[in-house]
């Protein structure tokens, strides 16, 4: 586990910088974040919201009254929570390119009032221990400079009894459709990526760094390390993705 946890520290977007990781990847959400909605739309076939309800569901019988949206991005993940009809949604990005566009979709949907998005570091978050019901992240967690830094910290702020949902980004391993999504997911996906986008690394970044992230069990083990409890891997779309939820 261990090896594969330091693997992960070593996929950046641009190899050859001497930036941290950290603030590349902030860097290359930055540059495609006004496309970013429309190419997760394209890419995964619209099946990127139907995983986002999943992840609602899953935590939607604690009644969350205050909720943290880490990686939030453009706020999508944040808007989905809304359904829950908690009283303040929070969503935190290193991303402000993002967040400006997360901010635009939040006011046109006239959510500004519960759901509230800020620029900061996961690794190093301002909010109080135990003071959130319900944690979450989409498609984030394998972007942390310092993974089980970012981990901890999401148990930190979540409150005894609370819950936590992941998604993220896993390998299939099923004949023959993990063959065809390899091919997908390493040829098509980075060329449909970067002539949408104009970002060569952004879409290059993705396989790299999916390949590289400890899913599945792996990740349910290095959970626990950080703290929480009753976690549970659940594979959806044949593996393509995985929801992780856990308590405290």
């Amino acid at each position: 586990m261990e090896s594969k946890l330091m693997e992960t520290t070593k996929v950046v977007p641009l190899p050859e910088s001497e930036q941290s990781k950290k603030e590349q990847v902030g860097a290359m959400f930055d540059r495609i974040a006004k496309r970013y909605d429309l190419l997760n739309r394209v890419l995964s076939m619209g099946i990127d919201q139907s995983w986002r309800r999943k992840a609602v569901k899953s935590i939607a019988a604690i009644q969350p009254k205050k909720i943290l949206d880490v990686a939030t991005g453009t706020g999508d993940f944040a808007v989905a929570l809304n359904k829950l009809q908690p009283e303040k949604i929070i969503g935190v990005d290193i991303s402000k390119g993002m967040l400006a566009v997360g901010v635009e979709k939040i006011k046109k949907k006239n959510l500004s009032e519960v759901i509230d998005l800020k620029y900061g570091d996961s690794e190093q978050m301002e909010f109080e221990t135990n003071y959130f019901d319900a944690v979450t992240c989409a498609y984030g967690v394998r972007n942390f400079e310092n993974l089980e830094k970012g981990l901890t910290e999401m148990c930190r702020v979540m409150r005894p009894g609370g819950r936590l949902a992941i998604l993220e980004f896993s390998k299939p391993t099923s004949f023959p459709f993990k063959n065809i999504y390899n091919f997908y997911f390493t040829k098509l996906l980075p060329t449909m990526g970067k002539t949408v986008s104009k970002d060569a690394t952004a879409y290059q970044y993705l396989p790299d760094s999916v390949r590289a992230f400890p899913d599945g069990e792996n990740f349910v083990q290095i959970l626990k390390k950080c703290g929480f409890k009753e976690v549970k891997a659940r594979p959806l779309a044949m593996g393509i993705t995985t929801l992780y939820t856990a308590s405290k």
